[in-house]
């Protein structure tokens, strides 16, 4: 694999050519959180009822890679939200999230270009939807927190594709949207933070690192650390 070189302050690709165009490709899927957004969802709304250092530990070694098994780190998480009010996702929504600086930007622009958009998240589809919506995205894949009576079960859904959607389930969405749409995996573009991206990322044409986990951002090929997501217009020309 070739080294990351510094394309300006912040900002660095790895095997990327310099007449390098939006209009090479058709699809483009962004992971949601701490890459659309500026929050990890989870972690929030376990802050709300007072477990956000229990859920937050368990989140961020699993983003870095130091726990493998990405369904269990998620099945921990919720069941620790089970018994927690359903109300507390809105509150997050209205009271945490907002987009990260240049996300607008550059979904407009791959939805001027004609590219298909996908939101693949670990995360859930109360915000994935909204997201949808306020965006204009295309399609979404995310999971599904299990509700009884207005409190969470801490059971996740099960869903036609499965119940968790982890790295694996994030390249299988990617790969055969592209394959229905008949587009192919190397006019593909994936990006994301954590290594739960990685699978999709490997699988794309071209892997954007945003504020990346180190090893996401070993193996992308466009690597921002500081600044907006449209910073990736500096390197990929519209």
């Amino acid at each position: 694999m070739k080294p990351l070189t510094q394309r300006s302050a912040g900002l660095w690709a790895r095997t990327v050519t310099e007449n390098l165009s939006l209009a090479d490709f058709k699809l483009i899927a962004f992971d949601m959180d701490s890459t659309l957004i500026n929050i990890e969802c989870i972690d929030e709304m376990a802050g709300m009822v007072g477990l956000q250092h229990e859920v937050s530990a368990i989140t961020e070694a699993a983003m870095r890679g130091e726990i493998t098994d990405y369904k269990q780190s998620l099945r921990q998480r919720v069941a620790l939200l089970k018994g927690a009010p359903v109300g507390i996702m809105q509150r997050v929504y209205e009271e945490k999230l907002q987009l990260n600086v240049g996300v607008e930007h550059v979904v407009s622009q791959c939805l001027r270009h004609g590219l298909h958009t996908l939101i693949v998240s670990g995360g859930f589809d109360y915000f994935t939807q909204k997201l949808q919506q306020q965006l204009g995205i295309h399609e979404t894949r995310s999971n599904q927190l299990e509700v009884k009576n207005g409190f969470f079960t801490g059971q996740l859904t099960h869903q036609a594709w499965g119940d968790i959607c982890d790295g694996e389930e994030k390249k299988r969405m990617v790969l055969g949207t592209a394959q229905r749409l008949g587009i192919e995996p190397s006019e593909c573009i994936a990006v994301g933070d954590g290594s739960n991206d990685l699978p999709m990322m490997s699988a794309s044409g071209l892997s954007v690192a945003y504020h990346a986990k180190p090893k996401v951002r070993a193996l992308a090929d466009i690597v921002i650390d500081t600044g907006g997501l449209d910073r990736m217009f500096e390197i990929v020309k519209i």
